[in-house]
C-alpha cells in the first residue's frame, strides 16, 4: 500500500518534470481553457507511459517545489469529463493528500493516471485542440504529434522504484492515527476504524441528532494510510453510515430563499473495501432541486443583476446589499436550477467580483459551483 504523502515528496525530488510527471501550481476545471490544457496533459503523460502510472501533482510552486496546497477538490465525477472527451481514455484517479504544515482545508492534489497501452487522443474539439490530436511528453513539456506514433515503455523501472520507496508501513499508520486523534482531542469527538485488517479510517465532526438520526458538520474524514482526505467540509450537514466493508458519507447542502432554508440530500459517496488490499470508490447523485415561484426569481434575479453592476462599478453599496453579497451565487444557482438561462453565465463570471469581497463571499461562490459541477458530470 503506498503512503501518498511519500509518493509525492519522492516525486518532487526530481526536480524536473519529465515524461512520467508533471506538477501544477492549481488545476482551472472551470472554463473551457483549462478543461483542454489539463486533458492534453492526460493524453501526453498517458502516451508517454504505456505501461506505468504517471502523476500530476497539484499545488506546487514551479520554480523551487515548495508545498502550498489548494482547495480540498471533490473529483467524483472527474472521470466522466475524460471519457468524455478522450479516445482510449485511462483511468485517473484525483486524491486529495493531507500535509500537516498547510493550513485547515488545504491539500495536496495528486493526479494518478493508469495505463493503458494504447494510443490516448482527443475525441473532439475542445477549445483551440481539434478531435483527433495525440500528445506526447517532450521532456517537461505536453506537445502535439501525428496520430501514426509508436509509443515506448521507457520509464518503467523508475516509477516502480519511486513507488517502492513509498510503500507504507505500520510507524507511518500509528503516527497518522495518533496525529489525527491529538487534532480533533478538543471540542470535536475524533474516531477511528480498521476495515478489512487493511485500512484506517479516522473522521471527526460536529454530532447532533435529529430524531434520532446523527448528522455531522465540520466533518474531516482521512485514510490514514495513504494520507488521503476523503472528504472535508466545514459548511455542509453530513450522515455517516459504516459496517465491516464499507464507509458511506451522504452530503445535505442548505439551500433557500429570504432567509428560509432547508437542507437537500445531495450526494452518497461509498468507499468499499475488499480483502484484496484495495478499495473502489462509488458516488450516486441524491440531488433534487428546490422548486420556486418564478415571480419570486424574477425579482431575485434582477436584484442581483443590479448589485453586481453596482459591485462592477465601484457604486457604494447599502448595509443591507453588504448582505446580499453572500447569496448572490446561491441564488444564481437557484435560479439556474429553475430555467433561468442565463443564471448560469452570471454565477461563471463571479468570480473576480466575489474575490474581491471576502473570504466567505468567495467560499459561497466555490460552494455553488461544485454543486452545479457535480450535476453536470452526473
Amino acid at each position: 500500500m503506498i503512503n501518498k504523502r511519500l509518493l509525492i515528496k519522492n516525486l518532487l525530488a526530481h526536480n524536473d518534470e519529465n515524461s512520467f510527471y508533471d506538477k501544477k501550481r492549481q488545476l482551472n476545471l472551470g472554463n473551457k481553457e483549462g478543461k483542454a490544457k489539463f486533458l492534453k496533459h492526460i493524453c501526453a503523460l498517458s502516451n508517454s507511459n504505456p505501461n506505468n502510472n504517471s502523476y500530476i501533482v497539484v499545488g506546487v510552486q514551479d520554480d523551487d517545489n515548495e508545498i502550498v496546497g489548494v482547495d480540498f477538490f471533490d473529483d467524483a465525477k472527474l472521470q466522466n469529463l475524460i471519457n468524455a472527451y478522450l479516445e482510449n481514455p485511462p483511468v485517473v484517479l484525483y486524491e486529495n493528500i493531507h500535509f500537516p504544515h498547510l493550513h485547515q482545508g488545504k491539500v495536496v492534489g495528486l493526479v494518478t493516471i493508469r495505463p493503458t497501452k494504447k494510443i490516448t487522443a482527443l475525441r473532439k474539439n475542445i477549445w483551440k485542440y481539434f478531435g483527433g490530436s495525440v500528445f506526447l511528453r517532450d521532456g517537461s513539456i505536453s506537445t502535439s504529434k501525428v496520430y501514426d506514433i509508436q509509443i515506448k515503455d521507457v520509464n518503467s523501472d523508475v516509477v516502480a522504484e519511486i513507488e517502492k520507496h513509498a510503500q507504507n508501513n505500520i510507524q507511518l499508520t500509528l503516527d497518522g492515527v495518533i496525529a489525527f486523534m491529538h487534532h480533533y482531542n478538543s471540542g470535536i469527538q475524533p474516531k477511528y476504524k480498521v476495515f478489512k485488517e487493511s485500512f484506517v479510517v479516522c473522521w471527526a465532526g460536529l454530532e447532533k441528532q435529529v430524531k434520532g438520526k446523527s448528522y455531522y458538520s465540520r466533518v474531516d474524514v482521512e485514510l490514514i494510510n495513504e494520507n488521503v482526505k476523503l472528504f472535508y467540509s466545514v459548511h455542509d450537514e453530513v450522515e455517516i453510515e459504516l459496517d465491516e466493508h464499507s464507509f458511506s458519507l451522504i452530503e445535505y447542502v442548505r439551500l433557500g430563499l429570504n432567509n428560509q432554508y432547508k437542507y437537500y440530500p445531495m450526494e452518497r459517496v461509498s468507499f468499499l473495501f475488499d480483502n484484496k488490499g484495495s478499495y473502489q470508490i462509488d458516488s450516486e447523485l441524491l440531488f433534487s432541486p428546490p422548486v420556486f415561484e418564478k415571480k419570486l426569481l424574477h425579482h431575485i434575479y434582477n436584484a442581483n443583476n443590479a448589485l453586481c453592476e453596482k459591485l462592477t462599478r465601484g457604486t457604494p453599496i447599502s448595509s443591507k446589499e453588504q448582505k446580499d453579497i453572500l447569496n448572490l451565487a446561491p441564488t444564481y444557482m437557484l435560479c439556474s436550477l429553475n430555467g433561468f438561462e442565463e443564471a448560469k453565465d452570471k454565477l461563471q463570471k463571479l468570480s473576480g467580483l466575489m474575490k474581491k469581497q471576502g473570504e466567505e463571499a468567495y467560499q459561497s461562490l466555490k460552494d455553488a459551483q461544485r454543486i452545479m459541477r457535480k450535476i453536470k458530470y452526473q
